[in-house]
Formats: C-alpha cells, sequence, structure tokens
C-alpha cells in the first residue's frame, strides 16, 4: 500500500463563510461566465453544479470526472463540462476550503486577473467557517513516478513520502525572457498567497492564431495573461515575480492535484509538467488508493453525494460580488 487517507486529529474542515459571486471572461471560450459559491456540509468536498444547462449537472470534484487536460483541465459528468478550473481549485486550496458548492453560468471558470489572487483574496476577506469533522489527507508511504513514456529525461512527475506538501519544480523554456528555473518551497495556507496565488498565467505571441483556430485563448488578453514576444513581456506593469512563470506553473499544479479531492502530504518533484502529467499523478493515487480499504468508504459516500451536498441551503449572512 503506497497510499492512505488519514484524518487530522488537530485540523477541522472548513467552508466559505459567505456566499461569494464571481463574473468574468473565460480564458479560452472567451466568452462571459459567472459563478457562485456557497458553503457546504463536511465531508461533502467541492462540487460544481452547471446551472445554466437543464436538467442542472452535478459535478464532484475527484479525478474520475477529469475530461480534458488540453491547455487547461476540465472537469464534467453526463456530457456537461467546467473548463479551466486549476486556478479556482488552487485559490480554494490555499485559502484552506475543503467543502463549496460552486454554481457555474456557462461552460468555463472566469479567468479574472489570470491567477488565483482576486478568488483567493475573496476566500480570505469572506472568512472561513469551521466544520466539527477532522480534514482527511492524503498520505504517500511509498514513491510513486509517472514519466513520458516517449521521452523520460523530458516532462516528469514523482511524489514522495512527506510529512508537509512541499513541491521542487524545474522548467526549461527556450525563449530567452523565461529560460530554466527552479522552485522549491513547503506550501501551506500562510504562504500561498504571497509565494504562489499573484502568479498569472503566461502564453506566445507566435503561437496565439494558432490556439484561437483551435478554439483556444479566445478570452486571452494582456488584462488576464502574461504575453510575450521574441523581444519580452507586452504586458506593460511588468512581472509580479521575477520568476512568475514558474510560479504559476506551481499554482496550476497545486490546482490539479487538489483535484484528487483531498490535500495531500507528501514531497512533489515535477519537470516540465502541464496539466496532463499532473492530472497522471492523481489516477496514479487514485488506484493507489482503490486498494485500500478506505476507498471502498469514499465509493460510497461518492454514491450519497446528492444527500449530503447542500445544494439549496439557507441564505448566508451576506452575498459579496466580484467582477
Amino acid at each position: 500500500m503506497s497510499v492512505v487517507i488519514k484524518e487530522e486529529k488537530n485540523e477541522h474542515q472548513c467552508t466559505v463563510s459567505n456566499m461569494l459571486y464571481f463574473k468574468g471572461i473565460g480564458l479560452h471560450s472567451g466568452k462571459e461566465t459567472a459563478v457562485i459559491i456557497k458553503p457546504a456540509e463536511a465531508g461533502s468536498g467541492i462540487v460544481f453544479i452547471r446551472k445554466d444547462v437543464s436538467p442542472p449537472v452535478v459535478i464532484k470534484v475527484g479525478y474520475e470526472n477529469i475530461c480534458s487536460t488540453n491547455l487547461r483541465t476540465s472537469i464534467g459528468k453526463n456530457g456537461a463540462c467546467v473548463s479551466t478550473v486549476e486556478h479556482l481549485m488552487s485559490a480554494l486550496w490555499g485559502a484552506d476550503i475543503d467543502n463549496a458548492v460552486i454554481e457555474v453560468y456557462g461552460e468555463e471558470i472566469p479567468a479574472l486577473d489570470g491567477s488565483a489572487k482576486i478568488y483567493y483574496e475573496a476566500f480570505n476577506e469572506s472568512g472561513r467557517q469551521e466544520l466539527k469533522q477532522n480534514r482527511k489527507y492524503i498520505e504517500i508511504l511509498e514513491p510513486i513516478v509517472i514519466k513520458d513514456p516517449e521521452n523520460s529525461e523530458a516532462s516528469h512527475i514523482a511524489i514522495y513520502p512527506s510529512n508537509d506538501f512541499e513541491i521542487l519544480y524545474t522548467m526549461d523554456f527556450d525563449h530567452p525572457f523565461i529560460g530554466s528555473g527552479r522552485f522549491e518551497k513547503k506550501i501551506d495556507g500562510f504562504n500561498f498567497y504571497k509565494e504562489i496565488s499573484c502568479a498569472r498565467t503566461f502564453g506566445f505571441l507566435k503561437e496565439v492564431q494558432f490556439m484561437r483556430e483551435k478554439g483556444l485563448a479566445l478570452g486571452g488578453s494582456l488584462d488576464n495573461a502574461l504575453v510575450l514576444s521574441e523581444n519580452g513581456i507586452l504586458n506593460k506593469d511588468g512581472l509580479r515575480y521575477k520568476d512568475e512563470f514558474i510560479r504559476h506553473k506551481v499554482l496550476d499544479l497545486i490546482g490539479d492535484l487538489y483535484l484528487s479531492g483531498f490535500r495531500i502530504k507528501g514531497r512533489v518533484l515535477a519537470n516540465r509538467t502541464g496539466h496532463d502529467m499532473n492530472v497522471k499523478l492523481i489516477q496514479k493515487i487514485a488506484l493507489s488508493l482503490a486498494k485500500s480499504k478506505e476507498c471502498g468508504r469514499a465509493a460510497e459516500e461518492g454514491k450519497n453525494i446528492n444527500a449530503k451536498v447542500k445544494v439549496d441551503l439557507p441564505a448566508p449572512e451576506k452575498t459579496v460580488q466580484y467582477a
């Protein structure tokens, strides 16, 4: 057994204290979209609901509901998908939110400024509600390694046992303004905001036309992404961190890993990974969990998700709007 799920007796699960509303443009769809984030019961996890389709489709966060990793991470069920969830998921992780109902009005999560900053600040300003149930973690007992079968020296990711959540990320881009980089840190809710949350997604000017012909980056702009030409960054405000590019890759990695449905105790080593490799690690972890008794209980909980998630909740104290 290389992975187990354990309760942390000294930590309680949390949810949002108030109903939060966000509106903006989808990074890839280019369409206006909105989300309403509501409190949820302990043990219900993060649940997305496509409210703009009839009947509404409930999509619980979990590796089995990941439906696409093409330049963003999407989850879906019964033909209804929610795209580009990784920045919001990363913000939920950083803000210590274990349970939430996220009503989505559109096919994609609003990009806002292209980072997790606005989402995180909203969660922090609104406050968290501590719940009675203890928080559960995925604990890594033995190494799990994922390599690119076509090039083992290129993209690869692994996770090793640790009492904390640590990330060592390395990358090497063939661009004079990015080049190679290394980021290594133990990450928690205290340093996530300062070290990770403000890092924006990025792309290359020479690839924009090709991506848009493929139906991607239709909502991308200098307001929600760093854009690089051959000579440098087009954004007039420059970088928020001197190594903002690699920090955004870490932000994506955190959001993708939280799609496992749990926080993780382990040391992640990643080199040049994108959403596809990140999700392959989640899937490998899930296969390991499937061999444990915990997975049997989790599967039973999954069957009862509609009974556990508060979709029609009493109105919270207030609604906070971000647009």
